[in-house]
Order: structure tokens, then C-alpha cells, then sequence
């Protein structure tokens, strides 16, 4: 069966962001990639600058991959980072969930704070200090599904 990750998109600090989750959720990176790592390309002369940034890093949480890029700058010029989409994490426990979400939101603006709801999940938003969106999210209910 097919599978979902989330793809995040950066303007220059994707490594910074991805330490950053790593710090929250633990495990390693899977691959860390940088575009000077690239191969030369007849297409596209890379930037020297551009050689440390992000290509591509992925990093396991649970059996989903949380996966990035430095894609901003001449790469999308149309990049609006964050602003898009929203990671949802599900939490195996209602501690899990406040540790998670508190790391996450260090830094960042919590859009609402996590609490029991009518459907039934612990539940809350927040905006990471990276100006991405996050969903939390327990069901005790569900907990052993």
C-alpha cells in the first residue's frame, strides 16, 4: 500500500529547522543531502553559496518521514514558505502529545492550545518558530487501533 510523508520547503535553513525537529522528536537523519553534493550539470551552473544548503534531508518519525529542502530563493521564486499546509502528528499518549506539541511550539505561536474536543481528540494548532503549521492530535478511543 502506498504511504504519505510530508514535504517541507526552506529558504536557506532547512538544517537549522530539521535540528530543530530532530531536538523534538528524536531518531536520526535517514540522508542528508547538499546541493554541492550534486553532480555538475550542463542544465544548471549551482551557485557556489548555494553548495552547504539542504538538497534534501529525511528524518523517521514513527513509520512516517518527515522529508526537506532549501528550495526558496532562485530555485521557486514563488515560494511562500509554511503557509500552505499543515503537518498532523497523532500521539500515542496524552503526554506524548504535550511533549511534542510544547517542543514544537518553543519559539513559535500556538493558534490553539491543545484541549479536549467535541469529536472526542485531545487536540491543538500551532505555528512553529519556522512558520510551519502543526496539528496535534490523541484519541484515547483509537489509541489501540
Amino acid at each position: 500500500m502506498a504511504t504519505t510523508n510530508t514535504y517541507l520547503n526552506f529558504n536557506g535553513d532547512c538544517e537549522q529547522a530539521f535540528n530543530f525537529y530532530k531536538s523534538v522528536f528524536g531518531g536520526e537523519f535517514a540522508y542528508i543531502g547538499r546541493f554541492g553534493d550534486m553532480p555538475p550539470s550542463d542544465e544548471y551552473t549551482m551557485p557556489e553559496s548555494d553548495n552547504n544548503k539542504i538538497m534534501h534531508v529525511s528524518l523517521p518519525i514513527g513509520t512516517s518521514v518527515l522529508m526537506g529542502s532549501d528550495t526558496g530563493g532562485d530555485w521557486a521564486p514563488s515560494f511562500v514558505q509554511g503557509n500552505n499546509f499543515s503537518v498532523s502528528v497523532t500521539a500515542e499518549s496524552k503526554e506524548e502529545a504535550d511533549i511534542i506539541f510544547n517542543g514544537l511550539a518553543e519559539g513559535g505561536k500556538i493558534t490553539m492550545p491543545l484541549e479536549n474536543t467535541f469529536w472526542g481528540d485531545y487536540f491543538g494548532m500551532l505555528t512553529d518558530k519556522f512558520g510551519i503549521n502543526w496539528m496535534m492530535s490523541f484519541n484515547e478511543d483509537n489509541k489501540e487501533k
